[in-house]
Order: C-alpha cells, then structure tokens, then sequence
C-alpha cells in the first residue's frame, strides 16, 4: 500500500509553484548559456532594482569633477611657468642662454625618477590619502616658485614640482581601473585628460588677469601667477580629503546593494575585484612584458609635442609680433578647440570600439599644423597663418594623447602590473618631455624649425608607434582565438588567472 503511494505521487503531476519554479530554471539555463553572468541570481533578483546606467552616471558625478580638477590644477601649475617668462621672469632670475630650458628639463627629470614609486605608494596606501597629499605638496611647491629669488631656487622648485605632481596622471588612471569596466575606461580617461586643455585655456584667462597686478610688491606680474595659482591648489587640495573617494567597497555615496552590483559588473571583465596583494613579482611582469614598453613609447612620442606646445605656445604667439598681455589671451582659443577635438574622438573611439585608428587621425591632424609652422617663412608678416596652425596642432595633439594614455588601462591585467605598467607609460613617455624642453632656444624664434620639426617627427613617431601596435594586437587576439575563447568574466576567476598573460584574455586596438 505504501509502495503504491510512494509511486503515485511520484507520477502526480507538478503543482504551480513547481512549475514557475521548473521555467524559472530552464530560463536561467538558457540566460547562462547566453550570458554567464547575467544568470547569477544574485543580479537577477537582488540586483533587478538597480538601474546600471543611472548608477554609472552617479558614479561619474562623483569621481570625475573630482580628480578632473586636480589634473587642472597639475597641468596649471606645471605650465604657467610658459605664462611666467613672458611676464618677465627670465629677467627678473637673471637667465642667460638656455637656462629657462634647463629648468623646464629638472621638472620631466623629477617626474621620471618618482613616477613609479608613487604608484606603489598609491596601491599601499589609498587614493583619498595619496592624490590629496601630492596635490598639497605640489601646491606648496607651486606658490614657493612665486618667491625664489636667483636661478638654483628655480631649478629646485622646478625639480620637486616634477617630484610632487609625478602620482597623479598614472594613479588616477590605476583608481579608473578599479570602479569601470575595461571598455568604459577610455572615454573616462578622455575626459579627464581634456583638463588639460580646460588648464590652458584658464591659464591664459588668469595669466592675463595677474600680469596687471605687474608693480605690487614687485615690479612684474610673474611672481604673483605662481603664488596665487598655488595658493589655490592647497586650497581645494584640503577640500579633497572629502571629496576624494577610495574604491567602491567603501564609498560613502553608494549604497550596500549598489556596491554589490558594482562588484558583479566590474567582474564581468576586470580584476578590479580581485584581493591581489603588492608582490614585486607582480611588478616586474610589466618590466618584462614588450607591450607596456611600447605604451610607454606611445605616449614618449606625444609628450614631446604636447609639452613643447604647454609650455612655450605664448612664446610662439608672442613671437609673432603681439605684446604679453595679448598673447596671453590668444593661447585660449586653441586650448578650447583642444578640448572640443579631444572629446569628440573620445567619443568616436569610444562608440566604435577603436583606439589605433582615431589616434592615428588625430596625429595626423597635428601634424598639419607643425607643417603650416614650419611653411609659413614670414611669420611676423603673415602671423594669421601661424596662429592657424596652432589650432590644428592643439587639436590633435590632446586627443591623441588621451587615446594614447589608455593604453594600458584597457589592455594590462592585474592590479600591480597595471599599476606599475601605468608608472612606465609616463615615465617613459616623459623622457620626449626632457628633450623637449630643450628643442625652442631663446634665439630661435619666431619660426622656431627645430622645436617644429621635432614635435612633426615625433607625431610621424607616434603613427609608426600606434600601426605597431595594432599588429601585434590584433595577431595576439587571433592566435589566442585559436587556443580558447575569451573570457569576460575576469573577476570570477581568483585562483586561476594569470593576467594579460592569459590567454582567454583579448586585447582592445
């Protein structure tokens, strides 16, 4: 009699419950085979709420703006000096020959030395303790520059200003990694870079305004651009201790379940949620890998045209034949088209899925301006021609710098390699910064043909670079296609992952 029982409930058919129950199931097989992650119940039931795009612009409302204004305060301070020399501060110091150039070197040679270190530093300790920290130090550099009195005080202040600013640009780069996912990271990276421009074009605008303090206290302006300019990086440096985030598992902003989604979607396609701890194992994996040493020379070929034109377009306006004060409001008209190339790529690239090819155009446009520079053999005749060519040469160099920078971003997995791969790029890139400094002689202009005819070759440098690199890409893609599939969910993989070295990871190009 049991045994019957037994066999006819076993025979009854399901009830409702079981069969919702059953469908649920089999759509969640199928989500599975379809998307891995999608089909975690922890994002399609505890998650269902939570709207991923308004989030993501949460996300970017809060870290942004933030980390957006200190790299306009760090591209400020760094080249106003550009500012400076035309208010008199060659003069003032005495400089003879190419000692103003000299100074600008001890910068990048700072920049370079520290670069790394403070990298490590950032992944020892936290961004809302380190990014602040630097951005006082700086600042405190910054406005000493307003008082030294001969030319070794301003190649030490030169020097430790390069120190001081050398963590920032890297380890902002290194914090993206940890709140995006891979294929959001250029168009972010884009627009923090477009500070830069943002930082020319004020930089004008203020240095404009400052140069008219020229008489109080000292007799020229220069002085009073670096102390106040300075002044005001320690300012909001002290606010950023607040509005400066860590990483997401702690962010104050986010709530419990909106931190646990982050978790889920960055594990979709980054380590970012990996517990990896600083190994100098893991560091040296970017010293041996060829691939960040040709991010490192993509960005080398464009520090070089991009800080020559920072630092010394209001000489090069100047020159053309405009006193101090109107060159330094026409350096703002081509910082602002600067920042409306450099977004529109960034979106272009990002839309598309392409990083070589927008880089290569953007180069290509920069280098049009350099050949109208070095074309036009009248320059004081004819300085409507010259100031064109600045125009494309701004508009292509920032976007194709931005682009260049993202390289490692998107393509280096593991955390310290990252990190340490994002310390190489600047690092080396900024040794084209040193010869650069040294390229637009006191003599030279208003032509300027070898500083103009460095910057075109390294943009000519930069294409190579960049075809380089998408071959190598592109052929690694295809033969790890060979091997595996790729596998997107990065995060899930704890205990067996070997980073970029891995062949179920792909690279962008």
């Amino acid at each position: 009699m049991t045994t019957k029982l037994s066999a006819d409930a076993q025979a009854a058919p399901p009830t409702a419950d079981q069969a919702d129950q059953h469908d649920d199931q089999s759509l969640r097989k199928v989500k599975a085979e379809q998307d891995p992650l999608s089909a975690s119940p922890s994002i399609d039931v505890e998650h269902s709420d939570v709207d991923e795009k308004s989030l993501l612009r949460k996300i970017d409302w809060r870290l942004l703006p933030a980390v957006g204004v200190l790299y306009l305060l760090s591209f400020l301070d760094r080249s106003n000096v550009g500012n400076a020399r035309i208010e008199g501060l060659t003069g003032d110091l005495h400089m003879t020959g190419n000692q103003y150039l000299t100074g600008l070197t001890l910068y990048f040679v700072g920049y370079v030395i520290f670069e790394v270190p403070c990298n490590i530093i950032l992944k020892r300790t936290t961004p809302r303790f380190w990014l602040p920290t630097l951005t006082i130090l700086w600042g405190i550099v910054a406005t000493l520059m307003g008082i030294v009195q001969d030319l070794t005080g301003f190649f030490i202040a030169r020097f430790f200003l390069g120190v001081t600013e050398s963590g920032l640009f890297p380890g902002v780069v290194y914090y993206f990694s940890m709140w995006y996912k891979r294929r959001e990271r250029q168009f972010r990276i884009s627009l923090f870079f477009s500070a830069a421009a943002l930082a020319g074009s004020f930089g004008g605008i203020l240095a404009y305004g400052i140069g008219h303090m020229r008489g109080i206290v000292w007799e020229n302006g220069w002085r009073w651009i670096f102390i106040l300019e300075g002044i005001a990086t320690v300012v909001v440096a002290v606010f950023a201790y607040w509005f400066i985030y860590n990483y997401p598992d702690t962010a104050e902003f986010l709530t419990a379940k909106e931190r646990s989604f982050i978790r889920n979607r960055l594990a979709a396609d980054s380590d970012a949620t990996h517990d990896e701890r600083f190994t100098w194992g893991n560091a040296a994996k970017a010293l041996k890998d060829p691939k960040c040493w040709l991010y490192g020379l993509s960005f080398h070929t464009m520090s070089l045209p991009l800080y020559t034109f920072s630092l010394f377009l209001p000489s090069i306006i100047r020159d053309l034949g405009y006193t101090a004060a109107n060159a330094q409001l026409l350096t703002i008209p081509p910082y602002a088209f600067a920042f409306f190339t450099t977004l529109t790529v960034a979106t272009f690239s990002e839309k598309y899925g392409q990083r070589a090819i927008p880089l290569i155009g953007s180069a290509s446009f920069a280098m049009i301006g350099y050949i109208i520079l070095l074309a036009n053999t009248d320059p004081k005749s004819r300085p409507g021609l010259s100031y064109t060519g600045t125009f494309f040469a701004a508009g292509g160099i920032y976007p194709a710098t931005a682009l260049a920078l993202s390289w490692p971003a998107i393509n280096v997995s593991g955390q310290t390699k990252r990190a340490v791969a994002n310390g190489m790029q600047i690092s080396i890139g900024n040794l084209g910064a040193v010869l650069g400094t040294q390229l637009y002689r006191q003599n030279d202009g208003p032509r300027y043909i070898v500083g103009h005819s460095f910057a075109l070759g390294y943009l000519a440098g930069n294409i190579i670079v960049s075809l380089i690199l998408y071959l190598i890409l592109k052929k690694e893609n295809t033969r790890r296609d060979g091997i595996t599939a790729e596998v997107k969910e990065v995060g899930e993989l704890h205990g067996d992952w070997d980073g970029d070295d891995d062949t179920r990871w792909r690279f962008q190009y």
